[in-house]
């Protein structure tokens, strides 16, 4: 596998880290050059930080309040000309390539380079007489492996949005940068994976049980051994599906069964468990109360200050309420992939659903992820019962409302009052990156695509796809699966991941990795609810928006200006 080096201009923007709080704390920090960074631990522990802060979340800051998921079958923007809507009206291209994270993620990598060539090996002198030398130096110790954690993570976000790119481990001056080609998907994919298995046994295993290492709440952040397991364990189910392993081969869903058995085995020692509570899972105590925290395996804490922020809820609170905009409005197919609470579909003749009482008896997760009409939500103090039928306080025609009859309820702390006069204004959010609700249904995945059957045993596993699956729909509350009365399907999975998973970011990547985007991203369909001269509500579901979609989008363009200063970076096919 070829590596390359690359350069770290000496100038960089970073974030200082305090231990002395419940959080990972995102202040101004300045970084100048190698002999000032190493003069005291603050200093390295600011570059540290500076590395944690590249790790990606999507709570509206991915484009001026869009999720990506609006590109997705997930949502649909309530207001026009967002650049989300690049991805599905032609406006896409190496001109205009959604460049962020190209640059983002590889300024990260030169960062995590220079830490690992440069900041090894400290002794800290300032730093001997203090009480606390010993238990700063075995933190400081792990950075390494924190790192190589973190480099491996940037690779996955570069490698499932453009396939192969250039591979960097070591420095390099600007000339030999622009001289680099693309290493193959095949070479990134295996790198992580190396990379992880290299330090899953080095990198601390709980940062929130150090023995007489005792180095404050914050660190509870940082990434442990589970999060690398888990990183290791989604990159070999990318890697094993239809887009980066187009011949099929199940030596590759062998290898991702393993590394997730290894994982689910090493979680249960560390007595990780499915939360009770599914709506828990995005509240603002997801990484402070124990039994929140056992789900999660590595969180990327957003907050702006001591009292937390209120980005998501001004991004998505209804409009119609003080400070509302709209945002990210839940689609029919995303609501129509919720059974009914006894376990059928809703397409089931058996099921019970009432197309013009479309909410009731659903899935339990769908009253906690989307705001239908009727519901109260927002729920702080003396705030309106939603209307989103045409006419009502919150739907079409007022601009902005929504054109798909929801409201986003996930992610958002429906106690905050976006009013002048709230008491409520800001709570602390964390974006879960890794947690074991995705672990069970990566498992399930693999294992049915090993076995073909979702009632067989894998060889290498200690369950059944049908187990894994059961497993969140018994949490969530609504009927199992069974052979007999309710049978499982590949698009019934497909449904299960995509409402266990909403608006956490796998949407959008999971429909390119099964390369069925063609299936699901073309049409978005929408909720019409009118309301007669009687007061009685009439919902008829409609098609609100009909997408473009070429198989070239399955990946992106390399941005056109990466090219123009290395003309030997090859564009993805169809750009």
């Amino acid at each position: 596998m070829k590596t390359s080096r690359l350069f770290l201009p000496l100038l960089l923007g970073a974030m200082a880290l305090t231990s002395c709080e419940d959080k990972m704390d995102y202040n101004e920090y300045a970084i100048y050059d190698k002999d000032y960074i190493g003069l005291n631990f603050g200093n390295v522990g600011g570059f540290m930080t500076d590395l944690y802060n590249a790790v990606d979340y999507d709570f509206g800051n991915y484009s001026s309040g869009a999720f990506r998921g609006s590109a997705s079958d997930e949502s649909q923007y309530s207001k026009l000309g967002n650049g989300i809507d690049d991805f599905y009206n032609g406006a896409w291209g190496p001109s205009n390539a959604k460049n962020s994270e190209w640059n983002s993620m590889y300024t990260a990598i030169r960062t995590a380079n220079n830490f690992l060539h440069e900041f090894q090996g400290l002794e800290f002198d300032e730093l001997k007489l203090n009480a606390d030398y010993q238990a700063q130096m075995h933190r400081y110790k792990n950075y390494p492996f924190e790192v190589r954690f973190l480099r491996a993570y940037y690779y996955f976000n570069l490698v499932k949005q453009y396939g192969g790119v250039p591979l960097v481990t070591e420095l390099l001056s600007a000339d030999e940068t622009n001289q680099l080609t693309r290493n193959t998907s095949d070479e990134v994919f295996e790198f992580i994976i190396d990379e992880c298995t290299a330090i899953k046994d080095s990198i601390i295993q709980n940062y929130s049980d150090l023995g007489d290492y005792t180095i404050g709440e914050a660190e509870t952040g940082r990434a442990d051994n589970l999060a690398v397991l888990a990183l290791r364990s989604r990159a070999a189910l990318y890697y094993a599906s239809p887009l980066f392993n187009p011949s099929g081969d199940k030596t590759r869903y062998q290898d991702a069964l393993k590394y997730t058995q290894e994982l689910l085995d090493a979680a249960d020692a560390r007595k990780k468990r499915l939360h009770t509570k599914y709506e828990d899972l995005w509240s603002s105590e997801n990484f402070s109360k124990s039994t929140i925290v056992r789900e999660m395996l590595f969180t990327r804490r957003y907050y702006k200050n001591a009292t937390g922020d209120n980005l998501v809820e001004v991004y998505n609170y209804p409009v119609g309420f003080e400070g509302g905009t709209g945002g990210n409005c839940p689609t029919q197919n995303l609501v129509d992939a919720y059974d009914m609470k006894n376990g059928l579909s809703i397409d089931d003749p058996a099921s019970g659903y009432d197309p013009q009482n479309p909410y009731k008896n659903r899935d339990p997760r769908l009253e906690v992820t989307v705001a239908c009409n009727g519901a109260n939500w927002p729920e702080y103090d003396k705030a309106n019962i939603l209307e989103t039928f045409v006419g009502g306080a919150n739907g079409q025609p007022i601009s902005g409302a929504t054109t798909t009859g929801y409201y986003l309820r996930k992610l958002c702390n429906g106690a905050i009052s976006l009013a002048t006069s709230g008491r409520v204004k800001e709570s602390k959010h964390a974006w879960v990156t890794f947690r074991m609700g995705e672990v069970y249904l990566n498992y399930a995945e693999i294992a049915y695509q090993l076995t073909g059957s979702w009632t067989a045993v894998p060889n290498g596993g200690n369950m059944s796809a049908l187990e894994a699956v059961n497993m969140i729909r018994s949490r969530a509350k609504v009927g199992v699966f069974d052979e007999a009365k309710n049978p499982i399907s590949w698009e019934r999975y497909q449904k299960e991941r995509m409402v266990e998973l909403a608006f956490e970011g796998h949407r959008f990547w999971d429909v390119r990795r099964w390369k069925e985007a063609d299936k699901y991203f073309k049409q978005i369909k929408g909720m019409e609810i009118t309301k007669d001269a009687d007061g009685k509500l009439h919902y008829e579901v409609k098609v609100i928006n009909n997408r473009l979609w070429d198989d070239k989008m399955y990946l992106y363009p390399l941005p056109q200006s990466e090219i123009q200063k290395n003309p030997k970076l090859e564009q993805n096919p169809g750009w």
